[in-house]
């Protein structure tokens, strides 16, 4: 089994809204801080949101400037997923969404390089 398993991707409208989901069963989220990235076709990967926990149900969360009010990032320790909810879809949106892992608590950041295990990626296309 894969480490990290994205889905919840496909075609979808503008304006709609998404759900991707981060089966992140290898890794514990008290340890462990999680983040979910994009690229799209023919750019480099940028940073999305990610959460860190800070003990109990506590987290910390941040996401780029460019997407915040409509990327919000949750995590589910009952299911041991990190989702990603998605707003407002722009055709800009269009793009592979990853999840990765990165060995830190309290905080996290967009960086990619701070991250060293991947999901696959899910791909999202936003049809106007």
């Amino acid at each position: 089994q894969l480490p990290l398993v994205e889905s919840g991707g496909g075609l979808v409208q503008v304006g709609e809204s998404l759900n991707l989901t981060c089966d992140v069963s290898g890794f514990s989220l008290d340890t462990y801080s999680i983040g979910w990235f994009r690229q799209a076709p023919g750019k480099e990967r940028e940073g999305g949101s990610c959460i860190s926990s800070r003990g109990g149900s506590k987290y910390y969360t941040t996401s780029a400037d460019s997407v915040k009010g409509r990327f919000t990032i949750f995590a589910d320790t009952a299911t041991n997923t990190v989702s990603l909810q998605i707003l407002s879809l722009k055709p800009e949106d269009t793009g592979m969404y990853y999840c990765a892992a990165a060995p830190t608590r309290y905080y996290c950041s967009i960086n990619s390089y701070e991250y060293d295990t991947w999901g696959q990626g899910t791909e999202v296309v936003v049809s106007d």
